[in-house]
């Protein structure tokens, strides 16, 4: 059981927990959406991916366990194929999550945290994410396998039912509102309300964290200067969601299920909110312990803990580690590598459109191509900087203190 535990804490550390849900989310695609199989050219990259990580792990222990948990997920998900959407194994998969909660609960490190009254919700929202997350691309799944036999998808066969108000949905909603005034005094008895007392400013708590629909972007804090984390991406997320509808002008897949007929649509969506947003609250929450450090569900949260990390900008990794040299005193020629590395970056929709993503630029057009490309990269910028904090410690990119502009 200890083994168990001590592969699961160093599973949970950020960097390597990040790489194993990136793999998962393109292994559930590949194998169990679009009936990949693993002697095919893709199943073939994935099992040369996994064996990669065997190898590096023979200098980097941990990248040893990323290997291994990896390959056991990916035979597994590779054995299921389109059974992963029967109604059978989902049961048995929600089943085995929840005794491996309940065997969990009842080491003391795991239920101090788990069993906090904060965190109790989070915990419950957590299955539901992937319950739903798991019906939905379920029927996606079956339309698909439908219409690939000339059929119809199943929302089409239903359109012409119709329900009375009275008594079908307020019967419904009455019932459910029984059930939720149950469930919410059941958890006012046995969970105290999460109170503390009055603010003290000669003692702050440690971690100090937000309320939990926050602590994405606090945990993009660690990343990113709080003019971009704070105020920048926040209003791009909220742009980028009003503006999908203008962008995604697919008529296919409209009111109903479908995965095959949108999947760089559903696909890009899912990652950034399964993969980045919702994996950053999960961070936040149950990972990080005082000081900000990374603690395994099964590790001590001790206050003590010291983890010896020289963040170092661009600049100073090429001009001092490299090239062995001073740091130039003009910014510009200073941040000449940051400088050129975010305008290639920049750079790519352009490249992109005239090559392997011609096809999306000549269906879309050239507004909705930019407008789209360039708030994917903005999205990917945040995995890419924290891999880069992880690797290598990097903190900025482009760092002109002159003008106190940081990314």
């Amino acid at each position: 059981m200890d083994f168990i535990k001590d592969f699961v804490n160093v599973l949970s550390a950020g960097s390597i927990s990040f790489l194993l849900l990136t793999s998962i989310f393109a292994l559930i695609i590949y194998f169990n959406l679009l009936n990949g199989r693993i002697k095919s050219g893709g199943g073939i990259a994935f099992l040369g991916f996994g064996i990669l990580l065997l190898v590096v792990g023979i200098f980097i222990r941990p990248l040893a366990y990323l290997g291994v948990a990896y390959l056991l997920i990916l035979f597994g998900l590779a054995a299921l194929g389109g059974r992963l959407w029967d109604t059978k194994v989902g049961l048995r998969l929600f089943v085995v999550g929840g005794l491996a909660f309940g065997l969990s609960m009842l080491d003391p490190n795991f239920f101090l945290i788990a069993a906090k009254p904060d965190n109790v919700p989070i915990v419950a929202m957590i299955f539901l994410l992937g319950f739903f997350t798991w019906l939905a691309l379920r029927k996606a799944y079956l339309n698909d396998s439908q219409l690939a036999l000339g059929g119809i998808p199943w929302e089409k066969t239903e359109s012409d039912e119709k329900l009375f108000t009275w008594p079908d949905l307020v019967y419904t909603e009455m019932l459910c509102m029984i059930l939720l005034t149950i469930v919410m005094i059941v958890w006012s008895v046995v969970l105290r309300a999460p109170l503390e007392e009055a603010a003290n400013p000669t003692s702050s708590p440690n971690p100090a964290k937000a309320p939990w629909y926050f602590l994405g972007l606090q945990e993009m804090l660690v990343y990113f200067d709080p003019w971009l984390a704070g105020v920048v991406l926040p209003t791009l997320i909220i742009v980028g969601l009003m503006a999908i509808p203008y962008i995604d002008t697919n008529p296919k897949g409209n009111g109903y299920y479908s995965f095959r007929e949108r999947k760089w649509e559903i696909g890009v969506f899912l990652y950034g909110f399964l993969v980045l947003w919702s994996f950053l609250i999960i961070t936040g929450t149950f990972l990080r312990g005082p000081n900000w450090n990374f603690f395994g569900p099964y590790e001590f949260w001790d206050p003590n803990k010291l983890v010896p990390l020289v963040n170092v900008d661009l600049s100073e990794l090429m001009w001092v580690k490299v090239l062995g040299t001073s740091l130039p005193k003009l910014w510009i020629i200073r941040e000449i590598f940051g400088l050129a590395l975010i305008g290639a970056y920049l750079g790519t929709p352009p490249v992109m459109a005239a090559g392997p993503f011609r096809r999306f630029y000549l269906k879309m057009g050239a507004a909705r191509y930019y407008v789209g490309a360039y708030l994917f990269l903005i999205m990917m910028s945040l995995p890419i900087k924290m891999v880069l904090r992880w690797l290598f410690n990097l903190k900025y990119i482009l760092h002109i203190q002159e003008i106190f502009f940081n990314v």
